[in-house]
């Protein structure tokens, strides 16, 4: 025990950890935020769509060498999310087919582009690090890390201020409109919302891994709790503890820092539907 709080205290001495540790608990909480509403709303696939959307513009970011790649990446997802969210059910290729058709494509482009026009001798070493997010959160840069506090604080603001709306959005459409709420204006904010943390949360846990991040911490808080304001808090503090935990965990055994977070969700999300099936059945 004393070996792994000296090897803690060593690693802290070092700003990249802080970094990672900052951007790691924004990410946790801004995903388990619009979490709950993503599963309520049946769209908990988007997430898994719309970063593999983000991977492919990521590769066109690289191809291009532009200096900050989140210029093209985030107006590219935040506009397919857009587009998913708004003409999900009313186009001839419905959502799910649409989700999946752009995910398996955006992917395959992306990874085409990164072997045709690579400019890195370890193409591959490129691709895992994009995919799971193994080592660009412990290489962020202050500026880096501003941008995503920057991200994060307009998430977590817009969440706050519009929590009624969306809630009401999130539970009944139709009444949201009898009541004189603009149910396609907070989708559109929905999505916009959703956009921000994919791009953020590739970062952490990759492009493959995000969706993980944002569907976890819901589902296990409502496997304990009923009410939305309820699952919500406990979503956040599950999403955070966990990205904490799987964090450390991987300082101390240097395992995949994406990879084990997501483990810890799943971790918390089994122990949560084993407490459910006790309590139920005694």
């Amino acid at each position: 025990m004393q070996e792994a709080m000296d090897k803690l205290i060593f690693y802290f001495q070092f700003p990249f950890v802080w970094y990672a540790l900052i951007v790691g608990v924004l990410i946790a909480l801004c995903s388990s935020l619009m979490g709950v509403t993503l599963v309520l709303k049946r769209y908990s696939f988007i997430g898994d769509g719309l970063s593999h959307v983000a991977f492919g513009a990521m590769a066109v970011a690289t191809v291009c060498h532009l200096a900050n790649q989140t210029i093209l990446t985030l107006p590219v997802t935040v506009l397919t999310a857009i587009l998913l969210l708004k003409n999900g059910q009313n186009a001839k290729i419905k959502g799910d087919a649409a989700i999946a058709m752009l995910s398996v494509g955006a992917l395959a482009v992306g990874y085409m582009l990164m072997n045709v026009f690579s400019a890195s001798s370890n193409v591959s070493g490129d691709v895992c690090s994009t995919l799971f997010g193994s080592t660009s959160i412990l290489t962020l840069t202050g500026t880096e890390v501003l941008v995503c506090v920057v991200m994060a604080v307009f998430v977590i603001v817009c969440f706050l201020f519009f929590y009624n709306k969306i809630f009401a959005v999130t539970f009944d459409e139709n009444f949201a409109k009898a009541s004189g709420v603009s149910s396609e204006r907070y989708n559109l904010l929905i999505a916009v919302i959703i956009a921000v943390i994919i791009v953020l949360g590739m970062n952490l846990v990759g492009s493959l891994l995000i969706s993980a991040l944002i569907i976890f911490p819901a589902l296990s808080s409502m496997s304990l709790f009923h009410n939305f304001k309820s699952v919500v808090v406990c979503s956040a503090i599950t999403s955070v503890g966990c990205a904490v935990l799987g964090m450390l965990f991987s300082i101390l055994f240097s395992t995949p820092v994406g990879s084990t977070i997501v483990v810890a969700d799943m971790i918390f999300f089994l122990c949560s539907y084993l407490l459910r099936k006790v309590v139920w059945h005694s």
